[in-house]
C-alpha cells in the first residue's frame, strides 16, 4: 500500500501562522484600549468603549475573546504583567535588608499612585470571579517573595519549615488590606511616604520576629548579598 504523503504544506502552514500572529497583535490592541479606558474611565468601563478605542464595533471584540470574562481576565493580566514590570525588579535580593523591603513598598505605592484605575480592576478580580487564565495578583506577588525568603533561610542553614510560604502570603495580605484601607480614605497618592514608611517597619517586624523564632537574628542594615553569599 502507498504510503500517504507527510510533506508539509508549506504555503497554508505560513498563512495559519500569519493569521495567529495577526490575532495576537489584535488581541494586544483590544487589551492595551481597555487599559487605557480603564484608566480614564474607571474598571466599570464598558466593551463598548474598549471597541470605540480601536474603531471597530463592539462584536469585533467578542472575535477575539470567548465571553467578557474571558476579556476581564485577559486584561487583568495584563494590568498584572505591567505592576509586575516595576515590582518584580525590586523582589530580587539587594542591598541592606530594611532597603530591599523599602524598594519593593515604594515600587508597588508607585505603580498604584500611577494607575489606580488599574488596581481597582485588579482588586475587583481578587474578590469576585477570576478567569482561569489569571492568576491572583497577591498570589503572584506572593510567591515571589516566598522564593526570595526561601533562598535566606536555606543560605542561614534554616530549613523553612513551611514557613516561607504563609509568612510571604500574611505579609502581602497586609499590605494590601492596609493599601486598600489608605486608598478609601481618597488621600493624596503623591504624600504616600508616610504609608511607606509604616509598611516597611510592619513588614521588617514581622520577618524579624519570625527569624527570632528559628533562631536567627538579622540587623535591619545587613546585606541581603552576604546573607546569599552572593
Amino acid at each position: 500500500m502507498e504510503e500517504p504523503d507527510q510533506t508539509p504544506r508549506s504555503g497554508a502552514d505560513g498563512r495559519s501562522t500569519r493569521w495567529e500572529a495577526h490575532r495576537a497583535r489584535r488581541r494586544g490592541e483590544i487589551l492595551d484600549a481597555a487599559l487605557a479606558a480603564i484608566d480614564e474611565e474607571g474598571p466599570e468601563v464598558g466593551v463598548r468603549r474598549i471597541a470605540e478605542r480601536i474603531g471597530a464595533p463592539r462584536s469585533a471584540v467578542y472575535r477575539h475573546f470567548r465571553d467578557r470574562a474571558d476579556l476581564d481576565g485577559r486584561i487583568r493580566r495584563r494590568a498584572l504583567d505591567s505592576l509586575l514590570a516595576e515590582l518584580g525588579p525590586t523582589l530580587e535580593p539587594d542591598g541592606t535588608v530594611l532597603c530591599a523591603i523599602r524598594r519593593s513598598v515604594d515600587a508597588y505605592l508607585s505603580w498604584i499612585a500611577a494607575h489606580p484605575q488599574r488596581y481597582a480592576f485588579l482588586s475587583a478580580g481578587e474578590h469576585g470571579g477570576r478567569s482561569p487564565d489569571t492568576e491572583g495578583t497577591k498570589a503572584v506577588i506572593a510567591h515571589r517573595a516566598g522564593t526570595v525568603f526561601k533562598a535566606v533561610l536555606r543560605a542561614l542553614g534554616k530549613d523553612d519549615a513551611g514557613l516561607a510560604v504563609p509568612l510571604a502570603s500574611g505579609l502581602v495580605g497586609f499590605v494590601d488590606a492596609t493599601v486598600d484601607n489608605w486608598l478609601a480614605g481618597r488621600p493624596d497618592t503623591a504624600a504616600s511616604a508616610p504609608l511607606a514608611e509604616f509598611l516597611t517597619r510592619s513588614v521588617w517586624a514581622v520577618l524579624d520576629g519570625n527569624l527570632r523564632a528559628l533562631g536567627v537574628q538579622l540587623a535591619p542594615d545587613q546585606r541581603v548579598s552576604a546573607i546569599l553569599g552572593d
